[in-house]
């Protein structure tokens, strides 16, 4: 049994063959799709929207696999209407543009969606206390949001440990997600903190080896006994 779900991030594939390479994913074992709207307002990229959520739907939907939305825009009540009529499962929505947290967490329950929360490396975890009961996952940033293929902010690891004694504490079912430089190297870590979900982007959909290989080696550390 896989200590872990593997997220992996469709930023990093290649969009010429995307549909193979996210089917050559959830073949390989990937149990969620992971899909990274930005708006170039709340963070200094530009993305993707409804059409490519619309288009990855089927895919997942063959292999029964959660289709993760994560929108890093500004304002987000006004599209979560379009991310869940294109098939979004969850919609992850960040407590620094949600002046109304609890309302948009309604909304997208409201919609038939699992909502999320997340939080930017420097956000202190006390954001989401108020919020914690009412949501189906909560996601920690390891980097920096905007770019694919940074580096796993260390200090992360004390922040998902602190966030799961939170989730205990409330007794919530919550899933925990981590997204940002995540790799087999430093999986086990993350894993043994709390998480649950793990989201990796350069680390599926890059390198020389193939998709399937890539995501062998994350499955080699779900299958390791806690340290």
């Amino acid at each position: 049994m896989n200590r872990f779900k593997l997220a992996p991030s469709i930023l990093s594939a290649d969009f010429t063959c995307l549909g193979d390479q996210v089917e050559q994913a959830l073949a390989a074992g990937a149990e969620y799709v992971h899909v990274d709207v930005m708006d170039g307002h709340f963070v200094p990229n530009i993305t993707i929207g409804p059409l490519i959520v619309n288009a990855v739907r089927p895919i997942a939907a063959r292999y029964q696999a959660v289709v993760d939305v994560h929108l890093m825009i500004s304002q987000p009540d006004r599209y979560l209407g379009d991310f869940a009529a294109a098939g979004a499962d969850i919609l992850t929505v960040h407590v620094e543009t949600c002046p109304h947290l609890h309302r948009t967490v309604q909304a997208i329950r409201e919609l038939g969606v699992r909502p999320g929360v997340t939080l930017n490396p420097a956000t202190s975890l006390t954001t989401l206390e108020e919020v914690l009961p009412f949501v189906d996952l909560v996601l920690i940033m390891s980097v920096n949001p905007g770019f694919g293929g940074q580096s796993y902010i260390s200090s992360s690891t004390e922040k998902i440990r602190r966030l799961r004694r939170m989730l205990d504490l409330v007794g919530s079912a919550a899933d925990l997600e981590v997204d940002g430089g995540i790799k087999p190297e430093n999986a086990a870590e993350i894993v043994a903190a709390g998480a649950n979900v793990l989201v990796a982007g350069s680390a599926v959909f890059g390198g020389p080896r193939t998709i399937e290989a890539n995501i062998r080696a994350f499955r080699q550390v779900g299958q390791e006994p806690p340290h």
